[in-house]
């Protein structure tokens, strides 16, 4: 076969867009998957990554970023510490970007970033300025249909959908006008509309106090097929569980029936105790954002440097990363097959590349994520204060990005949660 640069070998792979689940070698060369085949011990390489008692997985994809450095004030991280320094090689961001700042990221974030970074562009002309503090910036005047639209459409290689929020502080401000513009920015541009669940912003005060339940079913006859729900175990009014404690019969329907997906985005939206009355009615995510911003991670002040470690990071009262959200999926009963399938295969379609990324098959750019699940006693914490205790703990080993090893030291992986 020839000498390869690369291979990872001894490791147990999982693939669920190929249906692989076991014990294989991958082989990279000229930063593309050269081959896949379950012993290439016998092939030569210029150097070979021992995976054994690990798993290797196709690069993750983070479905809910928030990489827009600097531009977005306090609230934007930087990228490759969310992404490859993290195991994870594709970041799509979640509204950062307008039409008015897309070029900024195409050009000082996306561009130079090791990490794959992508984005939802904001339907509000704003972006995330701030983390999106200032709720009179995100009424229908502060929305330009036509040139979000035009700016979308000159960009599709790095612009994957459209971003929104159905919030109830918002509904009381403007009703879900901005939700109807949304969709018709996504319906110009076939990208997915992609909608901000749980209150954001204090209602007006000069409304009445909105029915968090009304929204919902206000919103979801705007959606269709392909669009995606955000923050499901989310704890605010004016998510999946209604004002009596069951979730929204209306959820059901279009999860199961209507095609709509749905979206962790973990961030401050976490509850162990709404995440299991979701799982338990049958509604299973179909990506895992991690939803990271400089408003829920503590960020060394040097965090665009290789230097940068911060001696105690946290989310809320838990260290937190993608592989977080997935050790507590693991620990809601989600199978492991499952929750790689969120951050691999599932969210490549979602955002209509599963031809480029998303699966180790010969021929793709080398993006491939390392997994090590450790056992033991591990105490989870949830944004409530709610604290479980696991028995695993996936943690980011290292990652190629097109073929280029890059290991998982960044400031936002855990040092130890041990129970």
């Amino acid at each position: 076969m020839g000498q390869f640069d690369t291979i990872i070998e001894k490791g147990t792979l999982i693939d669920p867009a190929m249906g692989r689940n076991g014990r294989f070698d991958v082989a990279v060369k000229d930063g593309k998957i050269a081959a896949v085949a379950p012993d290439l011990s016998a092939a030569a390489a210029a150097s070979r990554i021992d995976a054994a008692g690990q798993l290797v997985i196709p690069g993750m994809i983070d479905t809910h970023a928030h990489v827009y450095q600097y531009v977005t004030g306090k609230f934007g991280l930087a990228p490759d510490l969310v992404g490859v320094r993290s195991g994870v090689t594709t970041l799509i961001d979640q509204g950062g970007p307008s039409c008015m700042t897309l070029g900024g990221f195409r050009h000082y974030v996306s561009g130079p970033a090791r990490t794959r970074t992508l984005c939802f562009i904001s339907c509000y002309l704003v972006g995330g300025l701030e983390g999106h503090l200032y709720p009179d910036l995100y009424g229908p005047i502060g929305v330009n249909a036509e040139h979000t639209t035009r700016v979308a459409q000159e960009n599709l290689d790095i612009v994957k959908g459209i971003k929104a929020h159905a919030e109830i502080g918002g509904q009381s401000r403007w009703g879900l006008d901005v939700i109807r513009i949304g969709k018709d920015i996504s319906r110009a541009t076939g990208l997915p509309l992609y909608i901000h669940l749980g209150q954001l912003w204090p209602t007006a005060d000069s409304a009445p106090i909105p029915d968090a339940d009304e929204l919902i079913r206000e919103l979801l006859p705007i959606m269709e097929e392909g669009d995606i729900l955000a923050h499901p175990f989310t704890r605010h009014p004016g998510g999946f569980v209604s004002g009596t404690g069951e979730i929204h019969p209306i959820l059901l329907e279009a999860v199961h029936q209507r095609g709509l997906l749905v979206d962790v985005g973990h961030g401050s939206h976490f509850s162990f105790d709404v995440a299991r009355k979701v799982l338990d009615a049958g509604i299973v995510p179909y990506t895992l954002g991690a939803d990271m911003h400089g408003y829920n991670v503590q960020v060394p002040i040097n965090h665009g440097t290789n230097e940068a470690r911060s001696a105690n990071p946290f989310f809320g009262v838990a260290p937190f990363n993608l592989t977080i959200a997935m050790t507590e999926l693991l620990y809601l009963g989600v199978p492991l097959e499952q929750v790689v399938a969120m951050v691999t295969a599932n969210p490549a379609k979602m955002i209509r590349m599963e031809d480029e990324i998303g699966s180790l098959q010969p021929g793709r750019d080398a993006d491939i994520s390392v997994l090590k699940i450790e056992t033991g006693r591990f105490k989870l914490s949830d944004n409530s204060g709610v604290e479980v205790i696991s028995e695993h703990l996936v943690r980011p080993v290292l990652c190629l990005r097109g073929g280029e090893v890059i290991h998982a030291d960044s400031p936002f992986i855990p040092d130890a949660i041990a129970a």
